[in-house]
Formats: structure tokens, C-alpha cells, sequence
């Protein structure tokens, strides 16, 4: 291991210095060039695990030193369910492609807006299809962050920590600890904010809401308790329940009331001294990915903008919660963005509009398109609904195409990942400037106070600092 941090200093060309296990910056410029760029695909694609685990804790060290450390934002929840910080919706995006350059895109639209209050987040299923662990996830967006200039707290969060029905069915702690290990992974890694998704276990059959809701809320509880278990000293993990799973019937006041009061009695029942939740997430007609059509186009939605708005007033003035979060909408009309800040949803997730950037612009090497759409037909066959037209197929599993080609992604030509990076700043731009958070970097330094973590180096003590170390000092 001393040998793989040592050429992860290397990479650095200087510009950082290694003394007594602190690692400290000698030329700060050096964080925004190429050098960045080949540490961060070194904490990536790595020929060996302590290659990678050598890069990704120069990058985590890298972060604290110069103040975009990964954080929670829990306490801008709170002060959003006092009443004190309103006005903006909180984006929340899945970077399922090309992660590093998608990332450095929202950290330029980011600021050049001056906004804070953005949130970095992937699935569960993502993680798997994608081929994206947490510590990767976390390395990559905290590069871009270092690499685009971005200074402030960094928000990285586990969205859809989900419990899959069938298996809980038929082995409900089996899989109860597949979600316990997650979070033991994710959480050391920098997944400070975490979406615990127990929504699947709500049965509608029972008459009351709160036996409908019984499983979902002792389930979110339990996991709570584990994740408060397992913070950093100085982080309040940021935690999202679920009441309705996302595609399904629409939410209501009253499904929201009897989910956080048995929620709330079951977490006092394990512990009163926990802090609960932040955010609720919720369904008002969306679905993950839209609903395709024969033609590959995206059927219109039905939002519910007034329950949305209903929720989130319950759950702020109810229960102290930031508000209603609000699933599977990046691929909405675009008139559709601006209501979220007006209806008071205090986050949105967005994801799959982005994936068909990628995949769908004019960019993308025709060869390489084609060996995607092959990639698909020959994998996934067995995923095909008899009544999907080959469009709907392919737009429904492309993204499995996603972790299998991850480093031809990666390795797109600048002719190619130009126009499409460009193409998704301008994106993000746009529904940075729908959502409100523009100058929002001001509220999150108010109410957000990152604790710096050092993580213990990975065996590399007795490591030389370059000969050069006390340049600039």
C-alpha cells in the first residue's frame, strides 16, 4: 500500500504533501487541472484494490482540505420544518453515466448560480447495474467538486435503500441485513444522507391506515436505529422515509399521519433519544423513468400538485420535517419544474433525463450506439414483455448496458464528450434555475456545519513526503 499512495501523490505532480499521515495542499491550482482527472480515474479504474483504495483516500483527504467535505443536510431539513428557510426545491440526481464528467457539469452549473443546496444521490439497483459502490460514487463526485472549484458542504446520499417484497416475504431478516450491510457500507464511504425505503412492505388489504402502513413504519424505524448506530461523531445522518412506493396509488394526508405516528412511536420504543426523520417521500402520479410508449416517447403525467403541496404542509407542520420529497420526475415537461417550489416539495429526484442525454445525443459514436443496442438484445432479452416494441424494450433496459461499458464511457473521445457534457450542464442549469437554488449557498453555510473526518490512511505510514514538499510553504 505504501507504494500505491506513493504514485497516487505522483499523480499529484507535487502539488500535495504527505507528512505524519496529513495530507496538506502545497499548490491548490493543481485541484483543477488534469491531475485531478488522473487521480480520480486511478481511484476509478485502479489495476489493483490498493491502487484504488490509495487514490480514493487522497481524494476524501483532498476534500477536507480544502472545504468540499462530504456532509449532511438534515439540519437545512430542520430549519425548513421550523419555517425558517423556504422558497426552493432541493434537486436530488441519479449519475448513472459518465459519473465523473456528469458531476463536474453540476458542479458548473452549480457555481455559477452560487447554489448549496444540491444533492448527489444513487439507488440500491443502481449501484448494481451501474457498477458504482459507494466509495466510488462518493470519490468521483467529490473529485468533481475539487475539480470544478466547488467549495462548501457536499451532499451524497443512498436513495432507495429498498426492501425488495419477495425476498422480505420469503426471508424478512435475510433481507432486512442486506440493507443493514449497505448502510455498513455506505455510511464510512460519505453517504451522510440516506433514503430508507420500506415503502414496498405496505399492504393496502388490512382496514386501517395503520395497519396498511405497519410493516413500512416498524421496518423504516429499525433501520433508523442502525444507521444512527453507525454516524460519525459530529454528523446527524439525514434520513427520508417513504409512505407510498413510487408508481403506485397516490399519497395521502392521512397515509402520511399514520406512517410518522407509529414511525415515531416505534423509534421512541427503540430509542427516544434518536433523532428521527428529515423528509418523507412521497407519490402524487409520477413514475421512475416515465412510461414509455410504442414509439419510445414519454407518456404525459398526471401530477398531483395539490396533494404534494398537502403533504408537504403536514409533514412540516406536523411532524418538523423539511417536506414532501418527490420521485421519478427529471423526465416531466418542462413547465412542470417550476411548480415544485411553489407547491413547497422540498426535494425532487431526477435521474433518468439525464441517462437518455447520453444515450440519445448525436454525439454518441455511431459504432458505440450500436454496440449499446446489441449489448441489450443479446443481455437483457430475457427482461421483454410480450406487448414492448423493440422501442420500449430498448429505453426500459438500457441502463443495464450502463455498468458493462462503464469505462468506454469513461474513454468517449472529446469530440463525443464535449457536446454531451455540455449538453447536461446545460441541463442542470436549467432545472437549477426551475427549482430555485440559485444563491442558495448562503442558507446552506448558515444552517449546514460540515465536521471534518479523516480517515485513517489506507497501511501507508512511513510513506516519503516529495522532494519538493515545502514549496509554497
Amino acid at each position: 500500500m505504501e507504494l500505491a499512495l506513493r504514485n497516487a501523490l505522483e499523480v499529484m505532480e507535487g502539488a500535495v504533501r504527505y507528512d505524519a499521515g496529513r495530507v496538506r495542499l502545497v499548490n491548490p491550482d493543481a485541484l483543477e487541472s488534469a491531475a485531478l482527472d488522473r487521480l480520480v480515474r486511478m481511484a476509478v479504474f485502479g489495476e489493483t484494490e490498493e491502487a484504488r483504495d490509495a487514490a480514493r483516500w487522497l481524494v476524501w483527504e483532498l476534500a477536507q482540505e480544502a472545504g468540499c467535505p462530504a456532509a449532511s443536510i438534515h439540519d437545512l431539513y430542520q430549519a425548513m420544518g421550523r419555517g425558517e428557510v423556504h422558497g426552493f426545491t432541493v434537486p436530488a440526481m441519479n449519475l448513472r453515466v459518465m459519473a465523473y464528467d456528469a458531476a463536474r457539469a453540476v458542479f458548473r452549473a452549480a457555481v455559477a448560480r452560487d447554489a448549496g443546496a444540491l444533492i448527489f444521490e444513487i439507488a440500491r439497483s443502481e449501484m448494481a447495474y451501474t457498477d458504482q459502490r459507494p466509495a466510488e460514487y462518493v470519490t468521483v463526485v467529490l473529485g468533481a467538486a475539487l475539480r470544478e472549484g466547488f467549495r462548501g458542504p457536499v451532499f451524497i446520499q443512498g436513495d432507495h435503500f429498498q426492501v425488495n417484497a419477495k425476498k422480505y416475504a420469503a426471508d424478512p431478516e435475510q433481507e432486512l441485513d442486506a440493507i443493514r450491510a449497505l448502510i455498513d457500507e455506505a455510511v464510512p464511504a460519505g453517504f451522510f444522507n440516506i433514503d430508507i425505503d420500506t415503502s414496498t412492505l405496505v399492504d393496502l388489504t388490512p382496514k386501517t391506515l395503520d395497519e396498511q402502513q405497519h410493516a413500512n413504519y416498524s421496518r423504516a424505524a429499525e433501520l433508523t436505529a442502525h444507521v444512527r448506530a453507525r454516524e460519525p461523531e459530529g454528523v446527524t445522518i439525514s434520513v427520508g422515509g417513504e409512505i407510498g412506493e413510487v408508481g403506485g396509488k397516490n399519497s395521502t394526508v392521512e397515509e402520511l399521519t399514520a406512517f410518522m405516528d407509529g414511525y415515531n412511536r416505534s423509534l421512541r420504543a427503540i430509542d427516544p433519544a434518536l433523532a428521527g426523520l428529515s423528509k418523507i417521500s412521497v407519490q402524487t402520479g409520477t413514475s421512475h423513468g416515465g412510461v414509455v410508449l410504442p414509439d419510445g416517447s414519454i407518456a404525459e403525467v398526471k401530477l398531483d400538485l395539490q396533494a404534494l403541496k398537502a403533504l408537504s404542509a403536514a409533514a412540516r407542520q406536523q411532524y418538523g420535517l423539511g417536506g414532501a420529497v418527490q420521485h421519478g420526475a427529471s423526465t416531466l415537461p418542462e413547465n412542470a419544474f417550476g411548480n415544485f417550489p411553489t407547491h413547497d416539495a422540498c426535494e425532487i429526484h431526477l435521474a433518468t433525463a439525464f441517462q437518455n442525454i447520453v444515450f440519445d445525443h448525436e454525439a454518441l459514436p455511431d459504432a458505440f450506439r450500436a454496440a449499446l443496442r446489441a449489448w441489450v438484445l443479446e443481455h437483457c432479452a430475457g427482461e421483454r414483455k410480450a406487448s414492448d416494441s423493440d422501442e420500449q424494450f430498448y429505453y426500459k433496459s438500457r441502463k443495464k448496458a450502463i455498468g458493462p461499458h462503464k469505462r468506454q464511457f469513461w474513454d468517449l473521445p472529446d469530440a463525443a464528450k464535449g457536446p454531451i457534457c455540455d449538453a447536461l450542464e446545460t441541463r442542470f442549469g436549467f432545472l437549477f434555475d426551475q427549482l430555485k437554488i440559485a444563491n442558495t449557498k448562503a442558507v446552506v453555510a448558515e444552517h449546514v456545519r460540515a465536521t471534518t473526518i479523516r480517515h485513517a490512511e489506507p497501511q501507508a505510514i512511513g510513506v516519503a513526503a516529495p522532494d519538493d514538499a515545502d514549496a509554497g510553504e
